[in-house]
């Protein structure tokens, strides 16, 4: 078995990438669809326990509406809520996206920060969701780690970590850093389509010669 250093991260998430793109990965959506880093973390924080199609439809009904920090600031919570019901757990990310509008407006004049830091202040902004809008909103090397991530890479054996929190240190030890931004994107993209929690596609993986399927449960015979 070959492992990671033998063909490369850039070949490695770029073998991931592909095979996810021919397979129509549902994060692959996205593009185009963020235009400011107001959206990033509005649709971030939507995304949380739910699928990118919900989330995309929840964050066009909320933006058609409300696509600044003022004017979502003025809605009320169950205006929100009605907006974004499609998204899980939409009562609570209603109360959240309210008053992180509302010290949007009132202690940044209206701007996303953009520190890590300042980040995880915001209601409802956890070290995922800031991670996310610095790598894709703010073009700044870091890794995002969510479910997907944490699962793949302790799969491959890249890391063995039993939280996100160690997964993204563990793998900011073996990844390039100019290639943090995009591991988190291929990951979730190669989870949703090859490398899913349940059944995984193993016979169409194209890096299973690097995989040391931890965890994946040997088919029946």
């Amino acid at each position: 078995m070959k492992n990671s250093s033998s063909i490369g991260w850039e070949k490695l998430l770029d073998l991931m990438e592909g095979e996810a793109k021919k397979k129509s990965a549902p994060v692959f959506i996205l593009k185009g669809f963020l235009n400011d880093p107001f959206q990033h973390l509005v649709f971030t924080i939507l995304s949380a326990r739910t699928r990118d199609e919900q989330t995309v439809k929840a964050a066009r009904n909320l933006f058609k509406v409300a696509n600044t920090p003022e004017k979502l600031a003025k809605l009320s919570e169950e205006e929100i809520a009605a907006l974004i019901e499609s998204a899980g757990f939409y009562r609570n990310k209603a109360k959240n996206l309210k008053a992180m509008a509302e010290i949007l407006v009132k202690e940044y004049s209206s701007m996303v920060p953009d520190t890590f830091e300042e980040l995880v202040k915001l209601p409802g902004v956890g070290r995922k969701t800031a991670n996310v809008v610095l790598a894709y909103a703010f073009n700044k090397n870091t890794i995002a780690v969510d479910t997907h991530v944490h699962r793949i890479a302790n799969r491959l054996g890249f890391v063995r970590t039993e939280r996100p929190e160690e997964t993204e240190v563990e793998l900011k030890k073996v990844v390039p850093p100019e290639l943090w931004r995009r591991v988190n994107r291929t990951f979730v993209a190669f989870g949703q389509t090859v490398c899913k929690p349940i059944k995984p596609l193993c016979e169409e993986c194209p890096i299973e010669d690097v995989c040391t399927k931890i965890g994946v449960a040997k088919p029946d015979r």
